[in-house]
């Protein structure tokens, strides 16, 4: 019998199995990378939302899974519950995290609508991931690696952190010192320079909890 539960649980049994995301699932079969979010699972008062039967039709013939397949993945889970889903974050890139309007004061995502990556364990809540973007952070982070940032997270010296300037910039570094009228900030990359910012240039600054490489 065809349930709510079931029906994503087999979306997401079937991105596992091709060794994806639910949004590079669904990206894969042509559809937007947010189509598949946790967040649109659910209308905003509550009533669950159901993929439409052309969503469906296009990740089948995208994976070559057949209707009876994708009924048996749904047979073989019993909702969500039998298969916890792994918590995801908002995936941000460099140019939009600088950009204004996608943070707040304090550095969480602001905004709705974004592709979401799957993470192996729990963050806390507003964590978020930036995509890298050139090659400023090599040897350690190269281009397209995705960084899980925790604004709520305790900063401390040694700690790989995003900082962001007023003027927008936005940056990966390491701390080094901070004091309540400098943070002088180690670059990653010994091509790049380190830097010593006034505390008043820095918008907000972030610890880097986790990496995908």
């Amino acid at each position: 019998m065809l349930s709510h539960d079931k029906v994503w649980a087999a979306i997401d049994a079937l991105a596992a199995r091709c060794s994806l995301s639910a949004s590079g699932l669904a990206k894969k079969a042509g559809l937007d990378s947010t189509a598949f979010n946790r967040s649109k699972r659910f209308s905003c008062d509550g009533r669950p939302r159901w993929p439409s039967t052309e969503s469906l039709a296009k990740v089948m013939a995208a994976t070559g899974v057949s209707l009876d397949d994708f009924m048996a993945l749904m047979e073989g889970t019993s909702g969500a519950q039998a298969h916890p889903p792994r918590p995801c974050v908002p995936l941000i890139g460099f140019a939009q995290a600088g950009a204004g309007g996608f943070f707040t004061d304090a550095g969480f995502p602001a905004g709705h609508g974004w592709e979401e990556v799957e993470l192996p364990g729990k963050v806390s809540e507003g964590a978020y991931a930036l995509e890298v973007q050139g090659d400023s952070m090599l040897p350690l982070y190269r281009d397209g690696d995705v960084l899980v940032i925790e604004p709520a997270a305790a900063v401390r010296r040694g700690d790989r952190v995003v900082a962001k300037t007023i003027d927008g910039e936005v940056m990966a570094k390491i701390l080094a010192r901070r004091s309540a009228g400098e943070i002088e900030l180690l670059s990653l990359n010994p091509d790049h320079p380190n830097r010593v910012l006034s505390a008043d240039e820095v918008e907000w600054i972030a610890r880097i909890v986790w990496a995908r490489q």
